[in-house]
């Protein structure tokens, strides 16, 4: 069985967007869909400074964008076991599933790009995700902090998130067994109550959406559990704002759907170097440049119908 899987804010780095804009069709994709939200993704993706790509309004569209174009470039998807995505990865999740309609979700990305932006100006907030250590000692650590655990990754990674302050103590003290803790380049403190107003916003904008049921099994970030229907995966999209990402538990339901291999769509990386030390044995391909489409379509007609 095949995991189909979309990564999250911070897999952006400067340019990578441009060799996927050469495949037949791609560039006026990417036009449309920039026309539709207002905001220029070729650009972004091929000619933008790092600085410019980490504005989190700019970050997820354009991460969903290319999900979306990678993805396509992949060919017939239906095959895949499951899908899931990392963050604003479940957005591209859903598209994958046939919830949102593919320009449905880069609108619905932009309202939540632009209302998590708006709230990490309130406050100087940010994440650093934590190597090593056991969440049973890490987690109570960081409450004591007034740190937020806002990702639960798996594989001894935890991303904590707060105000600098915060984020300076727990570089000053970090939890035992901790071997390092590392400063994200996000804007925000993503996934704590910092983003309750961007909540608001972003459920004014799903009373709009036209959705449907899942026809792929959907992994959800809150819990890591399926979810069958349209109307609670947008729910859950709205919610998981304010509330922790628990990927650990979304690659324990891989796990027991019986996974044996994973893609991870462009700009993949992150998530594979996750399942390569959560899931040992599942076979695993990053979607990095349009290079990596034959072994992965391969990969994929190698599970279909699994």
């Amino acid at each position: 069985m095949l995991v189909l899987v979309a990564p999250g804010q911070g897999a952006q780095t400067p340019g990578f967007l441009t060799p996927w804009l050469d495949l037949p069709g791609a560039a006026d994709r990417i036009a449309a869909w920039s026309d539709a939200i207002g905001l220029d993704l070729a650009h972004y993706g091929t000619k933008a400074d790092a600085d410019a790509i980490r504005d989190t309004a700019v970050a997820q569209p354009l991460l969903v964008a290319a999900g979306l174009l990678s993805a396509s470039a992949l060919g017939d998807i239906s095959s895949a076991g499951a899908v899931a995505g990392h963050s604003v990865g479940e957005i591209t999740a859903a598209a994958f599933a046939g919830v949102l309609a593919e320009e449905a979700a880069l609108r619905f990305v932009r309202t939540r790009g632009l209302g998590m932006a708006e709230a990490a100006a309130v406050t100087e907030t940010g994440m650093a995700a934590l190597l090593g250590g056991d969440p049973e000692v890490t987690i109570p650590h960081l409450e004591r902090l007034g740190l937020t655990p806002a990702n639960v990754n798996g594989a001894g990674q935890i991303v904590a998130a707060g105000t600098a302050e915060q984020i300076a103590a727990l570089e000053a003290d970090k939890p035992e067994g901790v071997r390092r803790v590392v400063t994200l380049k996000v804007a925000g403190a993503f996934h704590t109550s910092h983003m309750a107003p961007a909540v608001t916003e972003l459920g004014k904008a799903a009373q709009e959406l036209e959705v449907s049921d899942p026809t792929l099994t959907y992994v959800s970030n809150a819990d890591g559990k399926q979810v069958t229907a349209g109307a609670e995966v947008v729910s859950r999209l709205v919610s998981q704002v304010s509330n922790p990402v628990r990927w650990d538990l979304c690659m324990e339901t891989f796990q027991e759907l019986g996974a044996t291999a994973m893609i991870e769509v462009c700009p993949g990386g992150t998530l594979v170097g996750l399942a390569k030390r959560a899931m040992p044995g599942v076979k695993t391909l990053a979607l990095k440049t349009p290079d990596d489409l034959d072994a992965a379509r391969a990969l994929l007609a190698e599970h279909a119908g699994a």
